[in-house]
């Protein structure tokens, strides 16, 4: 009996199970090694100071004795999605075709699950590459409510990640997101738009609204991805999802007291339905 190529029957069973194949098959993006020694000095060093531009980086990596200059720095920073806060404080690149939605979070009080989503796409280093990290959360609670790896930085997992929170939780009252591509992209735009969910984009100034993922990712980093070291997508998927499963599950978030994310989501999001 003739039996099917592997890489067929992978297409079916993606096919049958509504998988896409990226989800499967991605493969962390490669650079040299130097370069990749370089990024995860650089990510590291971001993260204690993200004012950190291309030229006072090059300086620090120079001053360190890496030789690598500040065209390469900036080249490799743009790569992994890192702008310094003070020289422009949107978090990524704007697309010049796509529209851009005002800031509708200004002097807003936000006190419940739901009312306010928002996202923001991390680099994950690896041993011999590395993959984006895309995460939705619920703003009040700091629940991750979906995420998705992808070694391309085009809107797909983005879209995948906020279809799934979708599915599972309903839909919030407002999204908040940076102007990069992916985010204003019409495959995104147009999912909350046919939730009906207001769609509300940081303008210049507001970099500090990303400051609870950007705790998140601080947290992910040095918790779970510098520690393992992860040598295929397969091994980054299983590690950050057992990581983002205990981050909402059984650590207690500083904004709520003793109780976690999860808890902190569904606790007053069943009040909040009792006493509807």
């Amino acid at each position: 009996m003739k039996q099917d190529h592997p890489d067929l029957s992978v297409r079916r069973q993606c096919s049958l199970l509504s998988l896409a194949r990226s989800s499967l098959y991605y493969h962390p993006r490669g650079e040299s090694a130097e370069n990749l020694a370089f990024m995860e000095i650089i990510d590291r060093q971001f993260l204690e100071t993200p004012w950190y531009g291309s030229r006072q980086m090059a300086r620090h990596m120079r001053r360190d004795g890496h030789e690598c200059g500040r065209h390469r720095v900036r080249r490799l920073m743009r790569l992994m999605r890192l702008v310094p806060i003070y020289q422009e404080p949107k978090t990524s690149k704007k697309h010049p075709e796509h529209k851009i939605y005002p800031y509708l979070l200004r002097h807003l009080n936000i006190t419940r699950p739901n009312q306010v989503w928002c996202a923001d796409i991390s680099y994950i280093p690896m041993r011999r590459g590395f993959l984006y990290l895309v995460a939705i959360m619920d703003w009040h609670s700091r629940k991750v409510l979906s995420w998705r790896l992808s070694n391309s930085m085009d809107a797909g997992f983005c879209v995948e990640a906020l279809k799934e929170a979708l599915d599972k939780f309903g839909t919030p009252e407002i999204f908040n997101s940076d102007q990069g591509s992916q985010f204003t992209s019409t495959d995104f735009t147009d999912v909350l738009r046919d939730a009906k969910v207001k769609i509300s984009m940081d303008g210049r100034g507001r970099w500090i609204d990303n400051r609870m993922i950007e705790r998140l990712w601080r947290s992910l980093k040095y918790e779970c991805v510098y520690l393992n070291a992860f040598e295929t997508g397969s091994e980054a998927r299983n590690g950050i999802g057992a990581w983002l499963t205990y981050y909402n599950e059984k650590r207690p978030h500083s904004s709520h007291g003793l109780l976690t994310p999860a808890e902190a989501y569904d606790t007053q999001n069943q009040y909040l339905k009792a006493a509807a």
